[in-house]
């Protein structure tokens, strides 16, 4: 059971959900983001604010937030690069504050803010060097880490990048998901480019980082996790889990030692799905 928090204790995390984008049931970030925030509200742990179309309207979104996470497309088109959003980033995780990635929101352009996603979360995809496989990795041993309290092992079929662009020596980077790809993986297609890539086929034997974490000298902490294309996976109880923690985590309020507790029907995965050609039917 978790343990409840008075409202005015509660740790306060920013979600921000990107604009509609692939085909339905893939990058449903609003629908994501609501599933997401409706077990973080249930498990009275945090505060999360949600905010839709890839940025807050309202200049005072941030105020007095411990945490931010964006799950949103990424690379040059990134909503986080836009204006003047990278300057806003940057005072809020100079204060202390934690910024968490999920998916594509992991890609920047690295001349752009590779150095700033670096620094903030420990690294990111960078085109032509990391690489987007449809796959299904083993997670069989997982570290000791609040984000992984209660989290079984698991696999989960999704588009898991790898072979980010870390810090150099991986300074300061704690691994949370780890699985070897398959020769097969590696040989390719990718989603996009197709490749194979050199480089990616020569490392074969080698562990990969799905997901990892940081604390940063600021107090800041920071998180990225390179699953999350497919709606129906945050269906699956390990998958969510780890996730939910990781938020939980980032808004550093303490995760239960079972983990942060949360129950989603098959029916609740087919709420709130963007107006897509080919959504479900029946969906809402």
């Amino acid at each position: 059971m978790n343990r409840s928090v008075n409202a005015a204790e509660k740790r306060r995390l920013v979600l921000i959900a990107g604009q509609p984008s692939h085909p339905t049931m893939m990058h449903e970030f609003r629908a994501g983001c609501l599933l997401l925030k409706r077990c973080l509200d249930a498990s009275q742990l945090i505060r999360t604010d949600l905010h839709f179309d890839g940025w807050p309207q309202d200049p005072r979104a941030f105020e007095g937030a411990d945490a931010v996470c964006l799950y949103m497309d990424g690379g040059a088109k990134h909503a986080a690069l836009q204006q003047d959003r990278l300057q806003t980033l940057s005072g809020l995780v100079g204060r202390g504050v934690g910024l968490g990635c999920m998916h594509y929101s992991v890609e920047v352009p690295a001349d752009v803010a590779g150095k700033q996603w670096q620094d903030w979360i420990g690294g990111h995809y960078e085109h032509l060097y990391s690489v987007n496989p449809l796959w299904e990795p083993e997670f069989e041993r997982l570290p000791a880490h609040p984000i992984t309290r209660g989290v079984k092992p698991f696999r989960v079929k999704d588009e898991w990048y790898f072979n980010m662009r870390f810090r150099p020596g991986m300074q300061g980077i704690t691994p949370i998901l780890t699985a070897k790809p398959s020769d097969d993986v590696r040989d390719g297609p990718y989603v996009y480019p197709k490749g194979p890539y050199e480089h990616i086929v020569a490392a074969k034997g080698r562990d990969e980082l799905l997901m990892w974490c940081v604390e940063r000298p600021d107090g800041g902490r920071g998180f990225g996790f390179t699953g999350g294309h497919f709606q129906l996976n945050w269906g699956q109880d390990d998958f969510r889990k780890i996730v939910l923690n990781a938020l939980t985590w980032l808004a550093k309020a303490e995760v239960p030692a079972g983990g942060v507790e949360s129950r989603v029907t098959e029916a609740e995965l087919y709420q709130n799905l963007d107006e897509k050609p080919g959504r479900p039917t029946g969906s809402r």
